[in-house]
């Protein structure tokens, strides 16, 4: 989950430059100054060929790493009815660079491509494409009926117009992919758009699969406030924002114009629901209890201590995320992890494995690697396991670095310094309640080695101001970053400059090797060869230790049998509410409407 580059570490953006691009009318060529976006939205992400690790549950079908799609019972689509959906978290915006804003913008933003559960991609507003000898230009040829819900045509000059967003700060995450790569769009017919990049870059297409990339209306970008297009974006997609009520819920509308779902939706034409109350319910145990009680159709981010009933009661999805799995990032700049012995000693230091299965009740993977999660393309297992638990291993690293002393605690000390660190981490919007308990024991094990760890959990505030972004704010800090690829490697690893910062490199690691073996990959001209080289790069970092793996990260859904048609998306895990549907006319006729139309019926 991130960060936007880290949702605790400032969004990196792009800086203004002179740059110009062509478009091309027709056969007549005009040159124009790279576009600069009117109003823009700030984003945050967390800690994007893809892959997707899913199980799915019901009536005791499916396994572990299932490639799971439908959720639900297979009667036929029910018209009409409000779905209750509760979810955990709550967005800043409802498009934006943080995974939360990445959920609910799939609801009302389209895609150029939709991916798919085995990795490839698939057409959506762009029907087809093709890439240039050099791998630098792709040629995309668009639907010609689709249009944005403020009536204008959603056409190759808004996909151009959305490029230069993007990469001018229109979203954080979606710069740090293409940064370094893109350089600018032209427009050759209106149904025809080039995208030009500075060098190949391999997963172009995956990358343009996640919701960071949803297309909104350049006019309604243009002409309404930052604050409009942050709660109301205008998009092309099957739903539209009704209401928003921060705190409480997001409410969502049937577009009934919708008419080009990407190929491997369930269906074509608009949603079968009217519309989804998003309900924000923070506490595990609330929104539970609220599906157990019939108050929720669905729910998203099931607590640990409820998943094997659920498994039982409901139609249940997990979804393991691709991209950083959460890790405890180590600073490599300033402090006592400058030293890579010290880094080694901690890895070795706790038994992860036996802590993450109690912590999670065996609910959710243990992932030895600090890089990638197991689900992402590229992702190499003997490199995830450098670091063992091991005592004796990190007891002798810690005595060749120095650290012999003890204190009466039995704190290691080295020249009169303890060996203390402060560990930082967003508790309920990076870390989970489950995960926090998982952090703790992490505090408690490494006590054995001489570690003295203090835990400084972030309130949400905290957390998104950027205040504990810097090399003088942590020791460690514990993140994640969804990305259907291995190329997240790039974004969590390219050295931070003063020309082109990078604040979602929160270890501060400046490695010239690792960077290269990275871009290598970025640009090899064939799936082996990319494979090969960011395998590469993982034994690299592994050898260097910056960072510290703990679980994957996973999304959680559970339906119930009022539902059916709701799936979890391949690229990033997101629910998808377009195929839903009641699974009979009781149950949609015992949805409560829309919060105001609802509150006028009482009254």
């Amino acid at each position: 989950m991130n960060t936007p580059p880290s949702p605790n570490a400032p969004e990196n953006r792009r800086g203004p430059d002179g740059q110009t691009a062509t478009t091309t009318a027709g056969t007549k060529t005009r040159t124009r100054p790279r576009r600069r976006p009117g109003a823009l939205t700030a984003g945050l992400a967390l800690a994007v060929g893809s892959a997707l690790a899913l199980s799915a549950c019901s009536s005791g079908a499916a396994g572990p790493q299932e490639q799971a799609a439908l959720t639900g019972s297979a009667t036929g689509p029910v018209q009409g009815g409000v779905l209750e959906y509760g979810h955990l978290q709550e967005p800043n915006c409802i498009f934006g660079g943080w995974i939360q804003e990445n959920f609910t913008a799939r609801q009302v933003l389209d895609n150029l491509v939709s991916a798919t559960e085995d990795g490839s991609v698939v057409p959506w507003i762009a029907t087809d494409w093709e890439v240039s000898e050099d791998r630098t230009v792709w040629t995309l040829n668009l639907r010609d009926d689709v249009h944005f819900t403020d009536g204008t045509r959603l056409d190759a000059e808004a996909v151009a117009y959305n490029f230069d967003y993007w990469m001018d700060g229109g979203n954080g995450t979606a710069a740090a992919h293409l940064g370094g790569f893109y350089d600018h769009s032209e427009v050759v017919d209106a149904d025809t758009v080039e995208i030009h990049l500075s060098a190949p870059f391999a997963p172009f297409l995956s990358t343009l699969s996640q919701s960071y990339f949803g297309l909104q209306s350049p006019m309604a970008l243009q002409t309404r406030t930052v604050e409009e297009n942050c709660t109301e974006p205008i998009g092309s997609g099957p739903f539209t924002v009704k209401d928003w009520k921060r705190g409480e819920y997001i409410e969502f509308e049937r577009n009934e114009d919708y008419d080009w779902a990407p190929e491997n939706a369930r269906h074509q034409g608009p949603a079968h629901l009217e519309g989804i109350r998003w309900n924000i319910v923070p506490d595990g145990t609330s929104r539970y209890g609220s599906l157990l009680a019939g108050e929720m159709d669905a729910i998203g981010e099931v607590p640990a201590v409820n998943i094997a009933e659920a498994r039982q009661r409901y139609d249940f999805t997990q979804y393991i995320t691709p991209g950083r799995p959460v890790v405890i990032n180590l600073n490599t700049e300033r402090g006592i992890f400058t030293d890579q012995a010290v880094r080694q000693a901690l890895s070795h230091a706790t038994d992860r494995e036996a802590n993450i299965e109690s912590a999670f009740l065996g609910t959710v993977p243990f992932e030895p690697s600090g890089y990638l999660s197991q689900s992402t393309p590229g992702y190499d297992a003997d490199a995830a396991q450098q670091y063992p638990f091991d005592l004796e291993q990190a007891n002798e690293l810690l005595d060749g670095a120095g650290w012999t002393g003890r204190a009466e605690d039995g704190t290691r000390i080295k020249d009169g310094q303890r060996l203390q660190v402060t560990i930082v981490y967003g508790l309920n919007t990076i870390v989970t309640p489950d995960g926090n308990t998982a952090i703790q024991n992490f505090q408690e094990q490494a006590r054995a080695a001489g570690f003295d760890i203090e835990l400084r959990p972030l309130t949400p505030s905290e957390n998104f101001s950027g205040a504990y972004s810097t090399p003088d704010s942590y020791d460690g800090s514990v993140g994640y970053w969804t990305s259907p690829h291995a190329g997240i490697l790039n974004i969590n690893y390219r050295p931070s400059t003063e020309e082109a910062p990078n604040g979602a490199n929160t270890t501060f690691l400046d490695n010239e090797q690792v960077f290269t073996t990275i871009q290598e990959a970025l640009q090899a001209p064939t799936a082996e060869k990319v494979s090969a080289k960011f395998s590469e790069a993982q034994y690299q970092l592994s050898e260097l230790a910056p960072a510290i793996g703990l679980y994957t990260q996973t999304n959680t859904l559970a339906v119930s049998d009022r539902v059916s048609g709701l799936w979890l998306e391949p690229a990033q895990g997101g629910p998808i509410f377009h195929d839903a549907h009641f699974t009979s006319d009781e149950a949609r006729d015992s949805s409560q409407g829309f919060s105001a139309e609802h509150a006028e019926n009482e009254g």
